[in-house]
Formats: structure tokens, C-alpha cells, sequence
């Protein structure tokens, strides 16, 4: 049985050993493991530690983790401490991920101020684990200045993990044919950075361009309460030579402090508690039709849908309540 007290005394001492643990446990699907998980959680829930929590998309082949890497490890150059929560498609067929973060970043991942925790999705939408806004949380408590969640990969509903992050950055390619075709406008409008990677040696004329494209793309849509004047903007950075990187940081922390100040910041983690709160609250309600008895009453529905002796609507409310009723 965890000692749960004891675990959450660990994460705060920035035990890392400790924080896998933890990060473990809130991701397991285990009744008696997710009591455990959430006293953990309630333990650490009066620190008042914050990292600023940077969200990064891209597009496969964009060097999401080249990026981070060389990313990271400026960061932690600069005396900051720095998390990685990797997100790896889980297999439709076996459940399975790869979870090879670790050795694609095999500089970072030695570095004592770094911690790199690979997680698989497990075939949750959103680009992000279930559970990755408690590892965050984690993180924060465990005494890191910077947590990065890497989502799967680009796509509409990758923009979940803007409901988790302080920051959103959309991390693109140069020379990827219709530049504007290759992301949606969906995402767009929540990235608060876009950067162009691989803006080196013969792929800079194709990153300027791509860059200029989306700047003026940016400067089209409506502009957010939450942004100064000249955000959300276009930059390029080189991962491979390290180029760009540090203005990018500058921006990213700019761009933060302007938010604490204008009360942006708060605000914005309080509708995000406020969002996970309702998605604790749908999850639970879904959980009510995994019970021996729903599935039996969805069974029968089912079987009665299909031989057309009710329309769907009316089986559909009839087991809702079934369920409501107990």
C-alpha cells in the first residue's frame, strides 16, 4: 500500500524517483490507485510553486524533440530546472506506445536539472494523456520552473493542451508545400508563438518565406484580450544550431509577465480549472455506463434499436434513466 504521505513529502524534496511514482500513479486506471493519486494531489494542493507551463505541437518530422532538447538544455544553462512530459501514440491494435523520448534525447535526459517522463495516450483525444494536467501539477510541486508537454502530434484536437499550458507554442517546418494549408485555422488561433524550425542552411530561404506567410496570416485574425500588442507572432528558430532559441525564450517570458501583470495569467488558470472540473465531472458520468448493469440495459437497448422495435432516441434516454436512477 503507498504511504501517500510520505510520497508527496518526497515530490516536494524534488525527489525524482519519487515524481515518477507519483506521475505513475496518477496515471493508473486501478480504483485503489486512483484514491491514492488524488490524496497525493490534495497533499501537494497547498504549495504554491508555478512553473509556467509551455504546450508544444507540431507536425510530424518538425523536430518536436530535437527542439526540446536543445531547448531544454539552454534553459537549464540559465540555472532553471526544466520537465518534459512526452505524449506517445498508443497503437489501436495492441495498446502499446513506443515511448522513446528519453533516447531522442539523450543529452537532456543525462542532465540533473531535467526530468523526462514519456506517457502513452492510450487512445485519449487531444494530443495529451488523461492524466497529464495532474503530472503537471506534479512537476510544478516537485520544484521545476519550466514543464513542456509535447502533444502526439498536429491536429484539431490538439488544442487541448492549450487548456493545460500557460503557453502555446505551435512548432512548424519550412518547405512543406501550401504553407497555410498545413495546419488548420483551429489551432492557429490558439498557438500563442509559432515557430519555424530547421531555419538553416538551405531550407532558411524556404523558412523566411514560410515565417512571412505566417505573420501575415496572425495579423488576420481577431485579436485576444490575453495578448500585447505584436502576439501572437512568427519566428524562426534552428534546434540543429541553436539559433533563435534564446529570443524565443525572451519572447515566451515577456510575453508571461505581461500576462501576470495584466491579470491575464490567473485568469486563464482558473477557466482551465474550471474546464477540467466539468471534465472530471463528464468522465464520471460516462464511467456510470461501464457498470455490469448499464452494459446489460445497453445491451438489451441495443438489441432492441436493431430489430426496430424502438428508434434510438428513445433506447438512448431510457437507459440514461436507468443509469440516473441507480
Amino acid at each position: 500500500m503507498t504511504d501517500t504521505k510520505e510520497l508527496a513529502s518526497k515530490v516536494l524534496s524534488g525527489d525524482r524517483r519519487a515524481l515518477a511514482r507519483a506521475i505513475t500513479l496518477v496515471e493508473s486506471g486501478r480504483a485503489d490507485h486512483r484514491e491514492a493519486a488524488l490524496d497525493v494531489l490534495e497533499r501537494l494542493n497547498a504549495t504554491d510553486r508555478q512553473a509556467i507551463r509551455i504546450g508544444l505541437s507540431g507536425t510530424p518530422g518538425v523536430g518536436k524533440s530535437t527542439f526540446i532538447e536543445a531547448f531544454g538544455m539552454m534553459l537549464t544553462a540559465q540555472g532553471l530546472r526544466v520537465a518534459v512530459l512526452a505524449v506517445d501514440p498508443s497503437s489501436a491494435r495492441s495498446g502499446g506506445s513506443i515511448l522513446g523520448d528519453k533516447t531522442r534525447m539523450e543529452l537532456l535526459s543525462r542532465n540533473p536539472d531535467a526530468f523526462i517522463r514519456p506517457s502513452p495516450s492510450q487512445s485519449h483525444l487531444g494530443g495529451v494523456a488523461r492524466r497529464t494536467r495532474e503530472a503537471v501539477r506534479l512537476c510544478e510541486a516537485a520544484g521545476f520552473d519550466v514543464v513542456l508537454i509535447e502533444t502526439v502530434g498536429v491536429g484539431q484536437s490538439e488544442t487541448v493542451v492549450a487548456e493545460m499550458s500557460d503557453l502555446f507554442i505551435l512548432l512548424l517546418a519550412p518547405a512543406g508545400g501550401d504553407e497555410l494549408q498545413g495546419v488548420k485555422r483551429g489551432i492557429m488561433e490558439m498557438a500563442d508563438m509559432i515557430l519555424i524550425n530547421k531555419a538553416d542552411g538551405d531550407l532558411k530561404p524556404a523558412a523566411t518565406r514560410t515565417c512571412s506567410d505566417y505573420a501575415g496570416a496572425l495579423r488576420l485574425l481577431r485579436k485576444r484580450p490575453q495578448d500585447p500588442a505584436g502576439f501572437p507572432k512568427a519566428m524562426m528558430v534552428s534546434a540543429l544550431h541553436d539559433d533563435g532559441l534564446a529570443t524565443a525564450w525572451e519572447e515566451m517570458t515577456a510575453l508571461t509577465e505581461w500576462r501576470r501583470a495584466e491579470g491575464h495569467f490567473e485568469a486563464r488558470r482558473a477557466a482551465q480549472a474550471r474546464y477540467w472540473f466539468n471534465e472530471e465531472v463528464k468522465r464520471g458520468l460516462l464511467a456510470q455506463l461501464e457498470t455490469p448493469q448499464a452494459r446489460e440495459a445497453m445491451a438489451s437497448a441495443a438489441a432492441a434499436v436493431a430489430e426496430g422495435r424502438i428508434t434510438p432516441t428513445v433506447a438512448a434516454r431510457d437507459v440514461l434513466d436507468m443509469v440516473r436512477k441507480g
